[in-house]
């Protein structure tokens, strides 16, 4: 059998991912292992992606499916739809990266009203082909014909009222029977045709909302989120059913071979009698532990256990696991690198070095600043006062509080407005994800660790507490009522630990997390911060970048320090003017003459020089990159309208105010258009010459009297804004003729480096020229960004950036994630035009992008010596850094 489309089971492996999606390809590799596994063929992603692109599959995959199909039927030993003894198949979709919940599945195709009768005969149980019959009209007709979910839902919740039962195992045969006449009925009212009575027009149909699927509005939130690319299209798996819910001795599970919430070692899963897997993922009904399965049915949880570990020695790393007992019978559905939280990420990466399955450098690549990020943030005070509502399973860690929202659209609304919302549900499901991605945290009362909301927030990193049944959640009504307690309305505040499971009634106060605390230099025992060390160690011994910080105090530069900085790459020496200083700028810029200007700068001169004396003094034998002031004068004036208005009062009233008068001159002097595109930063410098050299003879007189108190003070003078060549040998001169001053009357030698940052796209384009009066570049990525893609970051993100967004115009912010493919493009042409003129030329990132990791990466590969971020972003940098170095993506 010549396939193009099509490949069975036993014809792929783990590393088809591509061609067979992340599922076809981990099934296949089961079949390679021996293991339990119900025969079926994948339909690859190439198939997918055809009919995307053309409307229509291709002309092959019909005929392919068909043979693959007899084959599958011959190995069964029945046929598809087959009125005596049918051969039921599920259609599942599995992408080359998991997308939990976002793509489609419907399972028992090939039941009809003919064939119901023969599964009930061959199986000699009515109530579980009846049961069977049911989940295929409402999961087809969900699916495939596009009627709202909550149609059927409803009807099972009508009927199971009507019969004073709580869970559908207790509907019986004929209860069963009427909710199929039901179904069948709410198909030809809301798909305007009846449900497909030929089984191969069942399985092409689930196959076209399979693609289909690929482009739903959930599916391309949820890659947009995760960042997944548009165009791989998902591969489609047809798989023999096998049956969970079967009577008591069946069963379906998902198991994790370690806690996917904490990283614990030891078994973790949910398990369900007499259910499909659907039930489980759904949280429609709450399951059991893995555990408890063992007192159920103990041959089947040994041979799953047996299972669990020759997959995690076959993966080395945590499996996730999807399986079905059918009467005694244990089939293998599915396995995969399992979801896990940043915790768990970090405890498990370590475990497995430990226990040899990886090495060191294998554990770094497994983990991401990403993740260490989220470890550092807040937690709840321990000692904080709180009013427990209720408990649930900790499916995802994390101390969220916000405001209680019942759906999607409230959530996505009030979170637009500046709320911070919780976004509490019975269940979720993947039309839930608008609300998820919003919210701080999510909140069910059903459903475990492997539940929709457990996994898609495991994922997402949000923090989520599953299955608390405590709570009686009315969607509808918006509240939920404690059982036996406090009712919640929608809007009030409420806490949430996916840490603990606790919900907390109200705002509760959160402290600085463990790792952060160890950083800052507390003495902590916890092993989540000693996997973590361990770690960003190991990253630190394998990395080429180094590690600076944005720092502009004395504090930020020993916080920094603590956290692993290297140096400081931006000091912003325009946040020194603030405060009670703006005084003194005003008088700079109304001063008359250059007399009135010496007077003003020589007030500034010791503020400025104590200022870095303080720095250089934290931050010592390391190199502090300090950046001559950038802005626009105007920002550190009044606003020329309100003083416009308060000149105005004051002539009506008769008030001669001279320097008011002088000052509102000024300002209409500087007043710009577009000020961040005028006098700033090394034009200024050339302007005004005097505020330059004050602060260059600060930095070295700050550095003289560091030396001088037996320190190592390692200032680099930094010129923004420079556009050509000729700038920075006018400003390099003056700061020159002040560096032989400073040294004659010190009688000290001073090494200081003077560089410039390349913030625009000419100063990019002619690094070459500009490396010549250059002793070092810092990448101002920012600027870099708004300038190479012409708009101002403070309008355009408010405005038009979602837009973009969802219309896929980029992927992500280019202010969040460097555009390498532009500003990029202009930061390699720097590194090598300008080393071209000065091989020694070192070469730094002080934008927001540096703490950035995916950016960190192309810095690396761009040949940057070091990037620069905040303090709290140093460990993340660091990590990234080794990981580069590693080869991780």
């Amino acid at each position: 059998m010549v396939s193009t489309y099509v490949f069975d089971f036993a014809q792929g492996d783990k590393d088809q991912r591509d061609l067979l999606g992340g599922k076809g390809a981990n099934l296949a590799e089961m079949v390679n292992l021996g293991l339990p596994v119900p025969p079926g063929f994948t339909i690859t992603t190439e198939a997918c992606r055809a009919y995307l692109a053309e409307g229509r599959e291709p002309e092959a995959l019909s005929r392919e499916v068909s043979e693959h199909l007899a084959a599958l039927e011959e190995a069964m030993g029945r046929r598809l739809g087959d009125p005596a003894d049918p051969l039921l198949v599920s259609v599942r979709s599995g992408a080359k990266f998991s997308m939990p919940g976002m793509m489609e599945t419907v399972l028992n195709i090939g039941l009809n009203d003919e064939s119901v009768a023969g599964l009930a005969a061959q199986s000699e149980d009515e109530r579980f082909a009846l049961d069977s019959y049911r989940r295929l009209l409402q999961m087809f007709g969900a699916t495939v014909l596009g009627i709202e979910g909550e149609v059927f839902g409803d009807a099972l919740d009508d009927l199971k009222r009507q019969r004073g039962v709580d869970q559908d195992t207790e509907l019986t045969p004929d209860d069963l029977r009427e909710l199929v006449s039901t179904y069948q009925q709410a198909i030809r009212e809301h798909a305007g045709r009846d449900f497909p009575q030929d089984p191969r027009e069942q399985l092409d149909l689930a196959v076209r909302a399979v693609f289909d699927s690929w482009n739903t509005e959930r599916a391309v939130l949820y890659r947009r989120q995760e960042q997944i690319p548009e165009d791989l299209g998902t591969a489609v798996n047809i798989q023999a059913m096998v049956f969970g819910n079967r009577g008591d001795t069946s069963g379906s599970g998902v198991a994790f071979t370690r806690d996917p919430a904490s990283g614990n070692q030891g078994v973790y899963g949910d398990y369900l009698q007499n259910a499909q897997g659907e039930d489980v993922v759904a949280g429609i009904r709450n399951t059991v532990s893995l555990a408890d399965m063992g007192e159920i049915d103990r041959a089947s949880h040994d041979q799953l256990l047996e299972i669990m570990s020759t997959l995690e020695q076959h993966y080395r790393d945590m499996c996730d696991i999807e399986f079905t007992v059918e009467r005694g019978k244990l089939w293998m559905l599915q396995t995969r690198v399992g979801k896990r939280t940043p915790e768990a990420a970090f405890r498990i990466a370590v475990h497995m070095a430990d226990e040899g399955l990886i090495d060191l450098d294998e554990a770094v690549r497994r983990v991401s600043g990403a993740q260490l990020a989220q470890l550092m943030f807040p937690r709840f005070d321990p000692k904080a006062r709180r009013t427990l509502l209720a408990k649930g399973m900790n499916a995802s860690p994390g101390a969220a509080v916000g405001r209680a929202v019942f759906d999607w659209g409230t959530a996505v609304e009030w979170a637009e407005r500046g709320e911070d919302v919780i976004l509490v549900r019975k269940e979720t499901s993947p039309d839930d994800l608008h609300g998820m991605v919003v919210a701080k945290g999510i909140l069910t009362s059903r459903g475990g660790k492997t539940s929709h909301a457990a996994v898609v927030a495991r994922g997402m990193g949000r923090t989520c507490v599953c299955g608390a049944e405590a709570l009686d959640v009315d969607t509808k009504e918006g509240r939920f009522t404690v059982r036996g307690g406090k009712t919640v309305e929608e809007g009030d505040l409420i806490s949430i630990d996916g840490s603990t499971g606790e919900i907390f009634d109200g705002a509760v106060d959160v402290v600085d997390s463990h790792v952060v605390r160890y950083f800052e230099g507390d003495d902590v025992d916890d092993p989540l911060v000693d996997a973590v060390t361990r770690l960003i160690e190991r990253a630190d011994a394998v990395r080429r970048l180094r590690v600076r910080t944005n720092a502009d105090t004395a504090e930020d530069a020993a916080r920094a320090r603590r956290f692993g900085a290297q140096g400081i790459g931006l000091c912003r020496t325009e946040h020194m003017f603030l405060g009670d200083r703006r005084q003194l700028v005003e008088d700079l810029i109304v001063a008359d003459g250059e007399k009135g200007q010496e007077k003003a700068l020589d007030a500034l001169l010791p503020l400025q020089r104590q200022d870095f004396t303080e720095i250089l003094e934290a931050m010592d034998g390391l190199p502090v990159t300090i950046r001559l002031i950038d802005p626009p004068l105007h920002e550190f004036l009044p606003d020329i309208t309100e003083l416009s208005v308060a000149m105005a009062i004051a002539d009506t009233r008769g008030h001669r105010k001279k320097r008011e008068r002088r000052l509102l001159d000024a300002v209409s002097r500087l007043h710009e258009q577009n000020p961040m595109l005028g006098l700033r930063g090394v034009r200024l410098g050339i302007v005004i010459p005097g505020l330059f050299t004050m602060q260059a003879r600060a930095i070295l007189e700050a550095a003289v009297a560091r030396k001088r108190a037996g320190g190592d003070p390692r200032p680099e003078i930094m010129i923004p804004l420079v556009a050509s060549v000729k700038e920075l040998d006018l400003v390099r001169a003056r700061i020159d003729v002040i560096a032989r001053e400073v040294a004659e009357e010190s009688g000290l030698d001073l090494d200081v480096k003077i560089g410039t940052m390349i913030e625009l796209p000419r100063a990019a384009l002619t690094a070459g020229e500009i490396a010549g009066s250059a002793e070092f570049f810092s990448f101002g990525t920012n600027d870099l960004t708004q300038m190479t893609w012409g708009f101002s970051r403070d309008d355009v993100e408010a405005s038009f950036f979602s837009t973009y967004l969802e219309q896929g115009v980029f992927p992500v912010s280019p202010f969040e994630s460097l555009d390498t493919a532009g500003v990029g493009e202009l930061v390699r042409t720097a590194v090598e035009r300008g080393r071209a003129t000065r091989p020694d030329l070192h070469l730094g990132v002080c934008g927001e992008h540096g703490g950035d990791p995916a950016s960190i990466h192309f810095f690396d590969d761009a040949g940057l010596d070091y990037v620069s971020c905040s303090p709290f972003r140093v460990p993340v940098a660091r990590l990234e850094a080794g990981r580069s170095a590693l080869g991780a993506e």
